[in-house]
């Protein structure tokens, strides 16, 4: 098994899509000679040419507008957002659009636009580039959301939201593309929609996304020393997410706790201690869910304050530490 970076990864699944499938293009802000801001694109221009790999306007609207276009029409388009923060300005054409339109003309059409999501703090890019909106979009019928945290995960995700029939939105934690792992080669999927147990434990499952995925499995190693197994669910799949793998997990630890960037109140965690709390993993509770979501506060500029903005380890492992304990 070969190593490659996150952005890699990405990049191969764009290679092998527009390869296999001559509908498949993609477009965006600085994505043709420049490679992208975050180099996911890289030389695909050079090798499909600029009318594949388009470069387009600072115009979120339009360009959202003409992506789903395409796709009620028969391609199969991939929008890269500079940042996902810049989605607030599409979100007429995401939200209203390609999410209803399926609906609303009887299933005779489908909308399979992929839109690329850059997200997260961490790189300094003060408060309109550095939030985590997966949430705002998880909340709409009609889409699925999707954040892998692994290289594998993210080129077999990509791979299956490209040839998925419906609207994906796939969000891409801006400090994971430099990350390395193992990716396969060639063609595969990563299904969306199915959670995966990153580490198993029998004390606490740790329900986690993207970056803090990573976090998570951190905070678990040094909680292992003092003899307390932590499991960590990696959702992968915002929406739809896998409730059955939480309530196995949460059954087995009897205890759970939501780790999560987003802003905390009416974040992912809210909606996954709900799912637990109506399901019958609510009887096998041994202590009250824990959420650890951002701070209600944009995301500062200064290094210092992101990162008390959003859960860093050692937070976690306190925090998981007094849950186990019986603190909370």
């Amino acid at each position: 098994m070969r190593e490659l970076s996150f952005a890699q990864a990405l990049h191969e699944a764009l290679d092998i899509a527009m390869e296999a499938d001559e509908r498949v293009f993609i477009m965006g802000e600085d994505i043709g000679v420049y490679g992208g801001a975050f180099g996911v694109t890289g030389d695909l221009v050079h090798k499909f040419g600029e009318d594949r790999v388009m470069d387009t306007p600072i115009a979120e609207l339009g360009t959202a507008g003409a992506a789903v276009g395409a796709a009620v029409a028969g391609s199969r388009p991939i929008l890269e957002f500079q940042f996902s923060d810049f989605s607030g300005l599409a979100m007429e054409q995401i939200v209203n659009q390609a999410a209803k339109m399926r609906y609303m003309l009887g299933g005779k059409v489908n909308v399979p636009v992929v839109f690329r999501m850059p997200c997260g703090s961490g790189t300094g890019a003060a408060a309109q580039h550095s939030q985590s909106l997966e949430a705002w979009f998880a909340h709409v019928p009609g889409l699925k959301v999707i954040e892998p945290s692994t290289p594998a995960d993210a080129k077999g995700m990509l791979l299956a939201a490209i040839e998925d029939p419906d609207p994906v939105l796939i969000f891409e934690h801006k400090l994971l593309y430099k990350i390395k792992g193992d990716v396969p080669e060639g063609h595969y999927l990563t299904p969306i929609g199915k959670a995966h147990v990153a580490r198993e434990g029998r004390d606490v499952t740790v329900v986690a996304a993207a970056i803090m995925v990573h976090k998570a499995l951190e905070a678990a190693e040094i909680l292992q020393a003092e003899g307390i197994e932590v499991e960590v669910v990696d959702l992968r799949s915002i929406r739809p997410i896998d409730t059955a793998t939480i309530i196995a997990s949460v059954k087995k630890t009897t205890r759970l706790a939501c780790i999560y960037e987003g802003v905390k109140t009416l974040g992912i965690g809210a909606e996954i201690s709900a799912l637990v709390a109506e399901s019958e993993a609510f009887d096998y509770l041994d202590a009250p869910i824990l959420r650890l979501g951002g701070a209600e506060s944009p995301i500062p500029y200064s290094p210092i304050l992101e990162k008390a903005a959003v859960p860093q380890v050692d937070g976690i492992v306190e925090a998981l530490r007094n849950l186990v304990k019986g603190r909370i």
